[in-house]
């Protein structure tokens, strides 16, 4: 087999850019703007976990040391983290960082969803314009007939096309899809491993909030509880009623 007979400029523009621009047609600007960053993170992944706990340690120890009324976190250049330790500060509260935590996660989980199903959606349309182009290949045959070699062409690119497509779709597209998949579920497993450990570190220099514990309103008509458990029957009447003295069971006796 020879490879140079798999390679077609005219089939690869046909099923390449079709897909493409059905691709942005189909999940708009915005969508393939977020795959496009998705992408470069995999080839540059932008967090760290070991960098970004290296950079924390030592401010941690200090609050530890000196209380977190008079500390100040130093950024290390992330952006969720630095948002979620000034969020901490701000309200010397663990719910802060938690919450703020949470807000960024939310919105790279909906990069991430938007990302893969961009990807996805292109793995979906590749075969269907290996098809077109097979199609389109097709219909420019003349009606009359053609030259064995025409005709051969022609029954090449159409062949091309269709390979194509089920090329980009199942070696190019779906596995870039499972790729953001894949780094954003590793990321996220990550963030989270250093915000337990935040947290598990900072809650010991942290105020302690209790909150106050009130007894269960009494509903109207309801009859007030008893700290004791009540008696029933007679057998709960001859236990609370008080035990003979020794002398009168001697006079009886007598």
């Amino acid at each position: 087999m020879e490879l140079a007979h798999l390679i077609n400029t005219s089939a690869a523009l046909v099923v390449g850019g079709g897909t493409l621009l059905a691709t942005v047609l189909r999940c708009g600007i915005g969508d393939c703007r977020t795959t496009l960053v998705a992408l470069g993170r995999l080839a540059r992944p932008t967090f760290h976990a070991d960098k970004v706990r290296a950079d924390l340690a030592g401010q941690v120890a200090q609050i530890r040391q000196d209380g977190v009324l008079r500390a100040r976190f130093r950024h290390v250049g992330d952006a969720a983290f630095d948002e979620a330790t000034d969020a901490l500060i701000r309200s010397r509260s663990i719910e802060a960082l938690i919450e703020r935590h949470e807000q960024h996660r939310q919105r790279r989980r909906t990069a991430a969803t938007a990302a893969a199903r961009t990807l996805f959606q292109a793995a979906d349309l590749g075969p269907v314009f290996g098809l077109a182009g097979t199609l389109v290949s097709l219909s420019q045959l003349p009606a009359e007939g053609v030259a064995r070699a025409a005709l051969s062409g022609a029954i090449s690119l159409a062949v091309l096309t269709t390979l194509y497509g089920v090329l980009i779709a199942n070696i190019v597209f779906a596995p870039l899809a499972r790729a953001v998949e894949r780094q954003a579920e590793a990321e996220e497993a990550a963030r989270q491993e250093v915000i337990d450990w935040l947290s598990w570190q900072l809650a010991p220099a942290l105020p302690t909030q209790v909150a106050a514990t009130r007894a269960p309103a009494r509903t109207r008509g309801e009859p007030a509880a008893s700290t004791a458990p009540a008696a029933a029957g007679p057998a709960a009447a001859s236990a609370d009623a008080p035990l003979p003295s020794e002398t009168s069971i001697v006079d009886e006796a007598a």
